[in-house]
């Protein structure tokens, strides 16, 4: 009798139940992916809609009236433009974290599978709406505001659905470096979302935002089709009631770690809304050059998450994980600054890549290691007696409160900018510092509590 192919052994030496929690883990990592790969083109694209026309050869029988702006995007063609970039972005973001501490209480009432496909469809909407303002000639800043504000608000089903489902699938044993490895979800949609985008950003940049739209259209329709959103479906378990707000925020560490990830995502978005249009601006580059630079800030941000959720789980110790690395990427910070300003005038650019890497590695680690694991954690707390149902809005407590750090951190920049690239990064070193001292009274609370 002849033996079975390796292949086939190996897949057979799985369970039913261990097939179910792999896909579950693959399609909720697709669809975060999607929703990250949707948010992305707008940094690509700020470089085309304004530039430097002085140096952009002109049809000859276009009637030009200003010399340095006649190829760039109305409104965005004024001096000002950097205010109206950081406007845009808040719009945004600011409907994102309203909306996130909402999201969370949808998401325990209503059935995760329709949440979150539906938000997926109408994000992908949003986001092609944006883009099809280049075909429909539109140069209004409220038409971009408003489709912004709403794709914000749409946005927020993302989050705290994906995190419950892979929390309900899923212990704590090795939930950091899991969730860790998955949560690389996020940087994979910025790669891909910046690709995308810098494909089309010089030739037809509405293009740069309709294809991601209809990605992630595609992906909710995926989600509607396959999801298995608990596991209790399929060990038809009971479920717990549904916990309130105000409950949330006294399971300890709560507003602990929330403070904590709304000073640690002021510097990932920061990076993640300017980081492309900064490499321009210094570096010279056009924009699909800085786009596809930018992304090595993404790629250590995979190897940052992993290795702060692997950490994590060998040491017993969330929170000194995500302090120790935040404690040394304040003085990264100030030296990307510094090595871009310098650097790049010369021949060592490799050198100047791998300090992306790294910064990238140092300043998101400890941000998904707070909104997957610490998330999941808290939302299990043996206080709530096995109650699954509070794990998505202790999730959307916690992403919320750092998502009005990721609205403030874009807008600072915008406002800081135009003073010089050093006081940006100066904001940055700042908020860095107290997320690292907000961390430390956290840490007290995560080792009594969880250790």
């Amino acid at each position: 009798m002849r033996s079975l192919a390796p292949g086939i052994k190996l897949i057979t030496s799985f369970s039913r139940d261990s097939w179910y929690r792999f896909v579950i883990l693959l399609l909720t990592f697709v669809f975060y992916t999607t929703y990250h790969l949707s948010r992305k083109p707008i940094s690509i694209v700020k470089s085309q809609l304004h530039r430097n026309c002085s140096n952009v050869i002109h049809p000859a029988d276009l009637n030009i009236t200003d010399n340095d702006t006649w190829c760039d995007w109305a409104p965005f063609d004024q001096n000002n433009y950097r205010n109206l970039f950081g406007v845009l972005d808040n719009c945004f973001l600011v409907a994102y974290a309203i909306g996130m501490f909402f999201s969370g209480i949808f998401g325990e009432r209503l059935p995760l599978r329709y949440y979150l496909s539906s938000g997926m469809i109408l994000s992908g909407i949003f986001t092609a709406l944006f883009g099809l303002g280049f075909y429909w000639q539109i140069h209004s800043l409220w038409y971009y505001c408003l489709v912004q504000a709403l794709n914000g608000l749409v946005q927020t089903t993302g989050w705290p659905a994906v995190v419950a489902c892979v929390g309900n699938w899923f212990g704590k044993g090795k939930r950091g470096f899991i969730m860790g490895v998955w949560n690389s979800h996020t940087s994979v949609g910025n790669i891909l979302g910046s690709l995308i985008a810098g494909v089309y950003v010089s030739s037809a940049w509405g293009l740069s935002f309709i294809v991601p739209g209809i990605i992630i259209a595609v992906a909710g329709v995926i989600c509607f089709l396959f999801l298995v959103e608990k596991i209790f479906y399929y060990f038809n378990l009971e479920m717990g009631m549904s916990i309130s707000f105000c409950g949330a925020l006294r399971i300890p560490g709560v507003v602990e770690f929330s403070l904590c990830l709304l000073f640690a995502k002021l510097v990932s978005y920061t990076f993640l809304y300017w980081l492309p249009l900064y490499i321009a601006n210094v570096a010279h580059f056009d924009p699909k050059e800085a786009g596809d630079l930018s992304t090595l800030f993404d790629v250590g941000g995979i190897v940052g998450g992993i290795l702060a959720g692997l950490i994590s789980d060998y040491s017993g110790g969330r929170a000194t994980t995500c302090c120790a690395m935040l404690i040394i990427a304040a003085p990264m910070v100030s030296r990307t600054v510094l090595f871009f300003l310098s650097v790049f005038l010369s021949l060592l650019r490799l050198w100047a890549k791998c300090m992306l890497l790294w910064c990238g590695a140092l300043v998101n680690g400890p941000y998904a290691l707070i909104t997957t694991a610490v998330s999941a954690d808290l939302g299990t707390h043996e206080c709530l007696r096995g109650n699954s149902r509070a794990l998505s809005t202790v999730t959307a407590i916690i992403d919320g409160t750092g998502s009005i750090g990721a609205a403030v951190g874009p807008l600072l920049a915008g406002l800081i900018s135009p003073t010089g690239w050093n006081n940006v990064f100066y904001m940055l070193i700042a908020a860095d510092v107290l997320a690292c001292l907000v961390r430390l009274k956290a840490d007290v609370y995560y080792y009594f509590c969880y250790c």
